[in-house]
């Protein structure tokens, strides 16, 4: 669910600029259907960049337990919803982590919890996945790490190439998934 968010300076600075770009684009911001756009807009801008003001390490470490665990722990499934850089347009579709624990675990929530923090933030697929990546492995020294991410991006959807059916995959791995067989056994494991 998501928070209902204060009015804060910020989002009055926002929702006057949008008030702007509605000017722009030849709307009439005072007309009924938009007068209140601005402030939505603004408000929808703050939760859809809400990761920034969040540290995906912090989120690891709350929940780090002893455990004497040496094999693969796979989250799969994790929907997510991203903002491309280039275009401001979203990007959405499904991640896969897998983890080698090295002595220590998190709790399953946390990877994807980590997943959100870095998706809600304006983005690059590749730079996501390899974040996802980085962190999990400089918070936990797993003995490996790999992040699967399958998108789509409404960039290449709506404008442009105009391609609805392309799904854009990249991976990241390290440690134990640099031996092709363990990437194909979290491949296996995630196929559909």
């Amino acid at each position: 669910m998501t928070p209902n968010l204060e009015v804060t300076p910020i989002t009055e600075e926002l929702a006057q600029h949008y008030h702007r770009v509605l000017e722009l684009l030849g709307e009439d911001p005072t007309r009924e259907g938009l007068l209140k756009t601005p402030m939505r807009v603004a408000k929808a801008m703050q939760v859809l960049t809400r990761g920034y003001d969040e540290d995906a390490h912090a989120v690891l470490l709350g929940a780090l337990f002893k455990e004497d665990y040496n094999h693969m722990v796979i989250v799969k499934d994790i929907d997510f919803f991203s903002l491309c850089e280039h275009h401001m347009l979203p990007f959405y579709g499904k991640v896969h982590v897998a983890y080698i624990p090295n002595g220590y675990i998190t709790g399953l929530s946390k990877i994807a919890r980590v997943v959100d923090i870095f998706s809600h933030r304006l983005q690059v697929q590749e730079r996501m996945t390899m974040q996802i990546r980085q962190c999990i492995d400089e918070t936990l020294h797993p003995l490996g790490v790999m992040v699967v991410v399958e998108a789509k991006h409404m960039c290449m959807q709506m404008r442009g190439v105009e391609k609805q059916n392309s799904i854009t995959t990249t991976s990241e791995f390290s440690g134990a998934f640099n031996q092709a067989k363990t990437r194909q056994e979290f491949m296996n494991l995630i196929s559909h």
